[in-house]
């Protein structure tokens, strides 16, 4: 690329940094992109030059693919329903030491080594979550049943002071998704979920989730079935039909939550793009999928 054309890309930057300049970003960072080195460091560039350049991403990350590594490690088999993690105490052990005390440690490091100021948290971290235990509910012969899905928490409430606190001091939050019901218990939360709620908790303008698919697609085989910009009636319509399912059903319900507590639009694009972070907000025509009311 020569010197003009790289002129040319700054320049079509520039009024996404304008109009964005001061705003919260909520980055849900999950798949691909936590386990490929490449990845990690463009993800990481990204989210320091977003700082650098006036806005405040928010971090939530996940961590499926490594905890289950350390769950057949460990001789446990993973087991989800409609893409939640079926979590008995030990694999909450498992979950607790694989997202705080290896992920979200690894993501301030990376933050920091390319010049950004980050500091890790977790929803036990001055009292950011607390959450109560989740109830799901299955349809079988057209029958509304309860499923025990053990120690997984959903959001009753966030306190966002240490958060907002961190954002005034020019750091960068980095949330692992642990919660804490009203007796002091751990509970597993669905990082896609609690970054939804969290989003509209801190007044967040955007959710960006990094994720392994290109976005919401009629045909996941068929990238040429890409939706570019999508609202909630036909996501929910494409959930009745069946064409959304599995891992992917968490991450809309949390778009949908995000967007009924305020947050402008959610965009899900695919964390094996480099640099897929920056070239859906300061490009006209973005990259994945654009949610909105």
């Amino acid at each position: 690329m020569d010197d003009y054309s790289k002129a040319e890309v700054l320049m079509e930057a520039l009024p996404y940094i304008c109009k964005f300049h001061g705003q919260k970003f909520l980055i849900k960072y999950g798949g691909h992109a936590m386990v490929n080195e490449d990845a990690k460091n463009w993800v990481a560039k990204d989210l320091v030059l977003l700082k650098y350049v006036g806005m405040n991403p928010i971090v939530v990350h996940g961590g499926g693919p490594e905890i289950n590594n350390a769950m057949k490690k460990m001789g446990k088999t993973p087991e989800f329903i409609h893409g939640l993690r079926v979590t008995d105490q030990e694999t909450l052990d498992i979950v607790k030491m694989v997202l705080i005390g290896k992920i979200n440690g690894d993501i301030v490091s990376k933050l920091e080594k390319y010049g950004g100021k980050a500091v890790g948290l977790s929803g036990k971290s001055g009292h950011l979550i607390k959450a109560k235990k989740k109830l799901q509910y299955l349809l079988k012969d057209s029958q509304k049943i309860e499923v025990d899905l053990g120690m997984v928490g959903e959001v009753s409430h966030i306190d966002t002071k240490l958060v907002d606190l961190l954002v005034e001091k020019n750091y960068i939050p980095v949330i692992s998704p642990i919660g804490v019901d009203e007796y002091g218990n751990d509970l597993n939360l669905n990082a896609d979920i609690a970054a939804g709620d969290i989003a509209g908790a801190t007044g967040s303008k955007k959710l960006i989730m990094v994720t392994d698919v290109d976005g919401v697609m009629e045909d996941i085989t068929d990238p040429s079935t890409l939706h570019k910009k999508v609202n909630v009636e036909k996501l929910e319509m494409m959930i009745e039909q069946g064409i959304i399912q599995g891992g992917m059903i968490p991450k809309i319900e949390a778009a949908i939550n995000a967007l009924n507590k305020g947050v402008d639009s959610v965009h899900i694009i695919n964390g094996r793009i480099p640099h897929a972070i920056l070239l859906e907000i300061f490009t006209e025509t973005g990259i994945g999928t654009m949610i909105v009311k």
